[in-house]
């Protein structure tokens, strides 16, 4: 009975049609939605504990006007507490509102940065151009900069010169 009570037993929670804000020092700065969560709490052997969304997620990001100004997708995400990081893949497509799209199989989200970083394969696409890392990249949640580790890149030239 002694055993029972003081043994090292992780605990699962699961919640259906999550809708969860996220903010910083008073600021509303994402909106996350899922089908499933299941929160892990970790036996007294283990400090990390998570939060998974096997199901997919979605998040849209607000700037500091509460203007959504990004969008992402991703078919399964994974959150631990303790690093305030959330780890996203399969199908991970970022979209800012003017079309800018970032893709990857995997990726890195750090919400304390406020940025996105992955050691895989990634790709992004504006209007007039479309870069792919080939070794990851490291982005900022706005993607207004993006940089990638190995690129090669497909820009729009024209006969003046390449398009701003």
């Amino acid at each position: 009975m002694i055993n029972d009570l003081t043994s090292d037993v992780a605990s699962v929670e699961e919640a259906r049609s999550i809708e969860s804000f996220i903010s910083s020092e008073g600021k509303m700065k994402a909106r996350l939605t899922a089908p499933v969560m299941i929160r892990m709490a970790s036996g007294k052997s283990s400090d990390t504990q998570y939060v998974e969304f096997p199901k997919s997620l979605h998040v849209d990001f607000y700037n500091d006007s509460l203007v959504k100004e990004t969008r992402l997708d991703s078919k399964y995400g994974k959150y631990y507490e303790t690093y305030n990081k959330v780890y996203l893949r399969d199908s991970v497509v970022v979209i800012t509102l003017k079309g800018d799209t970032l893709k990857s199989p995997d990726l890195w989200w750090d919400q304390n940065l406020g940025i996105f970083y992955t050691d895989k394969y990634a790709e992004y696409r504006s209007k007039d151009q479309q870069v792919q890392g080939h070794k990851g990249l490291q982005a900022t949640q706005d993607l207004k900069t993006v940089t990638f580790i190995e690129p090669t890149a497909l820009l729009d030239v024209k006969s003046n010169g390449l398009t701003p």
